[in-house]
């Protein structure tokens, strides 16, 4: 896996480290390459029970690195091609599907501004843990273009439709209590405790009973766009599963006995 992105597993989680901190963790070709095996690898490995994903630097992500785009976009031109925009669709919908679909918890760690790209990561994930240095911004107005990465469904459901138009409409720069208020941010700490922050939320999930966190993000989604008798049968279904569980036997039992359960994460 390239230097732009590390990747790491242990004890059930994966930590996943954008780290291009020289250009504030913009999205070159090769970065979003890597993000998407990375995230990739973490859905599909059994061992992995919660994935962390954070920057290195200043910044969480501050989306497209534009420098390579421009260059893109003149060699287009040349070609007569609009291979440059192919990247929303081989890249990005990727890395999203695969952080809002994993049946695993993902926690974002943002140190730092998140925008356009970066946001729409950031709202993949289940839980954000942010600093109180961060700053959120959509972007893509302000570079004539629409949004990506997910924003369009994420973001309305986080903060509603009628304030998500007007974040789309007229980026702007929105700081950390601004996000916790419109719910964006579920956790602000200083920025110093941010890594030692998220990585003990991360932690705690990866401890959880995983099948539970995933039936929960299935649901979520699920009913997100059902009606609320198809919710009530998702419910079901689910709960049926997680009722069967090892992780679920072990909660039960421990309740009993008055212990700290244990999850094998099945």
């Amino acid at each position: 896996m390239a230097d732009s992105v590390l990747y790491e597993v242990s004890d059930g989680l994966a930590t996943i480290t954008i780290n291009r901190p020289e250009a504030m963790n913009a999205m070159n070709t090769e970065a979003k390459v890597a993000l998407r095996e990375a995230a990739r690898s973490a859905a599909a490995d059994p061992a992995v029970r919660a994935v962390l994903l954070t920057a290195n630097g200043r910044a969480f992500c501050v989306g497209q690195d534009l420098k390579e785009h421009i260059g893109n976009l003149a060699a287009d031109r040349e070609a007569g091609t609009g291979q440059t925009m192919s990247t929303v669709k081989e890249h990005y919908n990727p890395i999203v599907r695969a952080l809002t679909s994993m049946p695993k918890p993902v926690v974002a760690g943002v140190n730092g501004v998140a925008a356009g790209a970066g946001l729409g990561f950031a709202l993949a994930a289940d839980y954000r843990v942010v600093a109180d240095t961060a700053k959120f911004n959509t972007s893509f107005a302000g570079v004539a273009l629409t949004a990506d990465s997910g924003v369009s469904w994420t973001l309305p459901r986080v903060i509603g439709p009628g304030r998500a138009a007007d974040l789309l409409l007229f980026p702007r720069n929105i700081d950390a209590q601004e996000a916790y208020d419109l719910g964006i941010a579920n956790r602000v700490v200083p920025a110093a405790d941010l890594a030692a922050e998220a990585a003990q939320v991360a932690r705690a999930l990866a401890e959880g009973p995983t099948l539970a966190y995933a039936a929960l993000k299935e649901s979520l989604a699920y009913a997100a766009g059902h009606s609320l008798d198809e919710a009530l049968d998702k419910e079901d279904e689910l709960q049926a599963k997680a009722g069967a569980s090892e992780d679920h036997t072990i909660a039960v039992q421990a309740f009993i006995a008055k212990e700290k359960p244990k999850y094998l994460g099945r």
